[in-house]
């Protein structure tokens, strides 16, 4: 929980937001802290439940503004101030990075960008001495900043050295491009639905992609939008209800979803027909898992474990589905906070984990089943080469390529082995918030 180390200043509109967006943003950069904990759950900041939903908006898109923009935002600063950004005032670094983002990327006027980031300054004790330094170099950054972002655009400053290292050398430096410049933009909302994605389309204002998801962009509160009390669709990206379709009809199937929670996967393999088993380690996100069944009306056995752990039913499960825990580097457009807080050791230290997870699903799996291994992970360890060791391992284990059929025709996702890896920069859109996916893997493997 942030400390409380200034009295809250007098309310001036947009304030709160902007105080905020200010302590999430030190949270993630100084305490390592993510943006779920920050945001929701018991860790959530305390001030949020004072944020009525439009200022609750604001501070989101602030916080995912700065922090999609980092590099950038770090490279017109140091253009603009003569000794860098003050380190010994966490305030002052946050208000300035807000207040560029502000100027030089979001609908706020300069004028206000640059008071209320005075403001939040001079609330800080630590911070308020450099008032006027904000001040100054936000008023530079309105007249300057464009140029200053223009000359850096194709450099891909928003991502860590080491992340753009290994997506050049696996993907190619033109896509390794091409995925950075995706991730820039903020994403769309997209919503898997229980029926007529068409008729939901319309209603959301929104469209609807080949592989059925309906895609919108949310202006105010995901739970004040028409279908949601009724349970009618759940938020899930595009990329991420693909995994649970590979299995192909399940209707009367027992699937076991080993790393279920938020449930997404869980709630589409019962909604098919399946007997799903949701297993998941977090007490907490199964309450959650549970909630979002319940609202959806559908059924499912839950269990807390750790998957590797449990011993599972003595017949087996005809299907096992991993979306197994990961860097999650596919997910920096939704969580862009990612980037910033995975180092390259955390590969290494996630393959670990889900050799483990792999191998358990090879004891739970009946001769004949079929094991959907998924990560939204863009880091090879994770997904193509996890699945050879796999493999090279267990000869019982064979893959069933992925036709494009089973993905609405889309060649580029499969890969030359049959496996589905999508990637931020797929599904392009004129409007780039109306484009991209997360980046997944998965494959498909039959237990002989």
């Amino acid at each position: 929980m942030p400390s409380q180390r200034f009295a809250p200043p007098s309310e001036v509109p947009g304030l709160a937001a902007r105080r905020i967006a200010a302590d999430i943003v030190d949270g993630v950069l100084h305490k390592h802290r993510t943006l779920d904990d920050q945001l929701d759950g018991s860790g959530a900041h305390p001030g949020l439940k004072t944020l009525a939903d439009r200022d609750r908006a604001l501070m989101r898109r602030l916080v995912a503004t700065v922090l999609r923009r980092l590099g950038t935002l770090g490279h017109v600063l140091s253009r603009l101030l003569d000794k860098g950004i003050p380190s010994d005032a966490p305030r002052a670094q946050s208000a300035l990075l807000i207040g560029a983002a502000q100027i030089l990327w979001m609908d706020v006027p300069d004028h206000a960008a640059v008071d209320l980031s005075v403001r939040l300054v001079q609330s800080d004790r630590r911070a308020a001495r450099y008032a006027g330094l904000v001040n100054a170099v936000l008023r530079r950054c309105a007249r300057e900043g464009t140029a200053l972002v223009e000359e850096v655009a194709a450099q891909s400053l928003d991502l860590p050295p080491w992340l753009l290292a290994r997506w050049s050398a696996h993907y190619g430096e033109a896509t390794a491009r091409e995925m950075a410049l995706a991730l820039g933009h903020e994403p769309s909302l997209d919503l898997t639905v229980k029926s007529d994605a068409v008729q939901w389309a319309s209603r959301l204002h929104g469209e609807t992609l080949p592989t059925g998801t309906v895609r919108m962009l949310l202006h105010g509160s995901v739970t004040m939008l028409p279908g949601f009390a009724e349970g009618q669709w759940w938020v899930q990206d595009a990329a991420a209800a693909l995994p649970a379709r590979l299995f192909g009809d399940v209707k009367g199937k027992s699937i076991a979803d080993l790393c279920a929670a938020p449930g997404g996967k869980t709630a589409q393999l019962a909604h098919a027909g399946a007997q799903v088993t949701a297993i998941d380690r977090s007490p907490a996100r199964v309450t959650r898992l549970r909630e979002n069944l319940a609202r959806l009306s559908l059924q499912a056995e839950t269990v807390v474990a750790d998957a590797v752990e449990w011993a599972g039913p003595a017949e087996g499960f005809d299907g096992i589905l991993i979306d197994a825990p990961c860097t999650s580097t596919g997910t920096i457009r939704r969580h862009p906070d990612v980037a910033w807080l995975r180092q390259e050791s955390d590969v290494t230290a996630m393959t670990v984990l889900q050799q483990r997870l792999l191998r358990k699903s090879v004891s739970l799996l009946k001769p004949g089943g079929t094991l959907v291994y998924c990560t939204c992970s863009l880091e090879p360890e994770e997904g193509e080469q996890a699945v050879a060791t796999l493999l090279a391992s267990e000869p019982a284990l064979r893959r069933v390529p992925i036709e494009a059929s089973e993905v609405a025709g889309l060649d580029e996702i499969i890969t030359g082995d049959g496996d589905l890896r999508t990637l931020p920069s797929h599904l392009p859109n004129a409007d780039p918030k109306l484009g991209g996916l997360d980046g997944f893997f998965a494959t498909r493997l039959v237990k002989s």
